[in-house]
């Protein structure tokens, strides 16, 4: 079994405390928000989350008070605070090793850990906005069980989370499994129940739901070639395969992919590998729900590998259409890079770490960006800063401000939440053109009613310095 494991490439640096730097380029600013200096934890791993208070939370997997991970919150002008400090207690009944958050529909944050737990395989744990974490549920021992989550969660459709685990179940070859927000776990499929492993094996990246209602993820190995596999399972745990990597020579359409799947608004998945392309350093690649496959990218593409080398990052869709992401080493100065890329595949390297000295604006990026609703980019380097800890940073590119929903559907006369930047004022809000009744919670939360008639669109709030869009559009049910 090929397993791709980040642990083995996660190292220390040294103790640092935080700074702000600022790098301007053409078209885009860069800006080191906050160098992680052990104490308030190290090497940040899963992608930042806003939440409805605005701020960003995520997790660190190293040090902190008890050397398991921490979990914090940040402010988009770089203040930070340390929430929780894992492993707390004896035997880590709340976790260790912190693998990312999702923002729940109650307006809390979940997440799972790699160690800890009653069996020290893993747990799954409920994290208030202010920090108060309870541990919900203990990932078990045996074979059969789910072992050792690398990946985030994500928050179905009806409430529930799902997720993977990169081994235990019947054959060792990993897990897809769904959790209540109560702590009550089903698994819905173990990998590498085909004969060769065609089915896959060894999921470190985490799941995404489309517009079909399926969930849709990426197997790091196993497949039909032994190189990985895009899959879609159903929430009965219906498991179709419908791509295995290095189907080319040399594997020219990449192998290995170790990032979650974004889908396009034109129906499409996008995502990238870690190896494979013709450099052998990685590919983003394109493939519709029923197969059908492009390779957009080949990364090392550029004299000295100026576009990147290799993508742990999950991409994502911003709201001028185009696709972000990163790449964990290569780019100017070797550290890494962000890119953009339309989606016929036109890739163009904004930024590359290690542009200062000692790498103090950080390196290797390992969580995808998130795109806040000031419509900048926001992310997390694993190493480098003033310490060699990790860093967080923002990344304007110009883009303007937007709204985001949460949840993302509903039905008419269900109450959902509205995510933004200045809000206050707020004099309207519609779905997709129909008119609803609202609340102002503050300047970055608003509580609405979906409208009788109300259909799926872009919903708009009226703000006394212009209307702001979804970035997606708001389904009703």
């Amino acid at each position: 079994m090929t397993q791709i494991n980040l642990r083995s490439r996660r190292a220390y640096a040294f103790w640092a405390l935080c700074a702000i730097t600022t790098t301007s380029l053409p078209a885009q600013t860069f800006t080191s928000l906050w160098s992680f200096n052990g104490k308030d934890g190290a090497n940040p791993f899963g992608t930042l989350v806003q939440a409805a208070n605005g701020r960003l939370y995520g997790t660190t997997i190293r040090l902190g008070f008890y050397g398991d991970g921490t979990a914090f919150k940040i402010t988009t002008d770089g203040s930070l605070n340390n929430l929780h400090n894992f492993c707390a207690q004896a035997g880590c009944p709340d976790g260790a090793e912190p693998e990312g958050l999702v923002l729940a529909a109650n307006g809390d944050l979940y997440g799972v850990t790699y160690f800890g737990g009653a069996s020290h395989v893993g747990n799954f744990y409920q994290l208030t906005p202010t920090g108060g974490v309870t541990p919900l549920y203990s990932f078990c021992s045996q074979s059969a069980c789910p072992q050792h989550p690398e990946a985030g969660l994500i928050q179905g459709t009806y409430g529930d989370f799902y997720g993977v685990t990169q081994s235990g179940g019947d054959f060792n070859g990993g897990f897809v499994y769904k959790i209540t927000p109560s702590g009550s776990l089903t698994t819905l499929y173990s990998f590498c129940s085909q004969k060769g492993c065609a089915d896959g094996e060894v999921p470190v990246a985490s799941l995404i739901q489309a517009v079909d209602g399926n969930f849709y993820g990426t197997t790091s190995s196993g497949g039909a070639y032994g190189h990985g596999t895009v899959f879609s399972i159903s929430s009965g745990g219906l498991l179709t395969t419908i791509y295995s990597f290095c189907s080319q020579t040399a594997c020219t359409d990449g192998s290995d992919p170790v990032a979650a799947l974004v889908q396009s608004t034109d129906g499409s998945f996008y995502g990238t590998t870690y190896y494979g392309g013709t450099t052998n350093l990685g590919t983003v690649f394109r493939i519709t729900p029923s197969g059908t496959f492009t390779t957009l990218h080949s990364f090392c593409s550029e004299n000295s590998c100026t576009d990147g080398e290799g993508s742990w990052a999950q991409l994502i869709q911003a709201t001028d259409g185009n696709f972000y992401g990163a790449t964990y080493t290569g780019g100017v100065n070797g550290g890494g890079t962000i890119f953009d890329m339309s989606p016929d595949g036109a890739l163009t390297t904004l930024y590359s770490f290690c542009a200062q000295a000692s790498c103090a604006d950080g390196q290797t990026v390992y969580a995808g960006l998130v795109q806040d609703t000031d419509g900048s980019f926001y992310g997390t380097t694993y190493s480098g800063g003033n310490y060699g800890f990790g860093t967080v940073f923002r990344l304007s590119v110009g883009l303007a401000p937007f709204v985001t929903t949460l949840p993302g559907l509903g039905n008419p006369g269900s109450t959902i939440r509205i995510l933004g930047t200045n809000l206050t004022g707020a004099t309207g809000v519609t779905f997709n053109g129909a008119s609803a009744s609202f609340t102002v919670l503050g300047p970055t939360e608003i509580t609405a009613t979906v409208p009788a008639g109300a259909t799926t669109g872009t919903v708009q709030v009226v703000t006394p310095t212009g209307t702001l869009s979804s970035n997606v559009a708001f389904r009703v049910r």
